[in-house]
């Protein structure tokens, strides 16, 4: 049997797009990444602890600094009850849907299969950071065009 095409990308914020809320430091190849998967996916969420009112002010601070395409500030924001539950995404069954994440805490159970595990990115803010080179790489053979 294979698998249910990929519907939806859920990115997770803190320790995989930027470091954290506070310093929003992005990292590095942020707006590519962006520009890329929003050609892969037809729907992408952010799923993220950071309260909404919080993402909208990072995003738009990444907006205004040209690291991040306007849509990013526009994105449809879910916020975890404990786990990610892809479930959680309207419309869309777990299995139509891929997380980017940087905590295997996060993963909801039996949702393994989706996650895609990227290194979390902290201070010292590496400039030569290519994960989310990698990252686009494994999203490529997942679900391809």
């Amino acid at each position: 049997m294979t698998s249910p095409p990929i519907r939806a990308l859920a990115l997770d914020l803190e320790g995989t797009l930027i470091a954290d809320a506070t310093s929003r430091v992005p990292r590095p190849g942020l707006a590519r990444f962006l520009r890329s998967v929003r050609q892969r996916f037809p729907r992408i969420v952010t799923f993220t602890s950071v309260s909404e009112e919080r993402f909208r002010d990072v995003a738009n601070q990444l907006v205004a600094e040209a690291k991040a395409p306007p849509w990013l500030a526009h994105l449809e924001h879910l916020k975890p009850q404990g786990t990610k539950d892809l479930s959680l995404i309207p419309g869309v069954h777990w299995q139509e849907a891929l997380l980017v994440d940087d905590c295997e805490a996060y993963v909801h159970p039996g949702q393994a299969s989706q996650w895609i595990e990227i290194r979390q990115f902290a201070y010292p803010y590496p400039a030569d950071d290519l994960e989310l080179e990698r990252i686009l790489r494994d999203l490529r053979v997942r679900s391809p065009l």
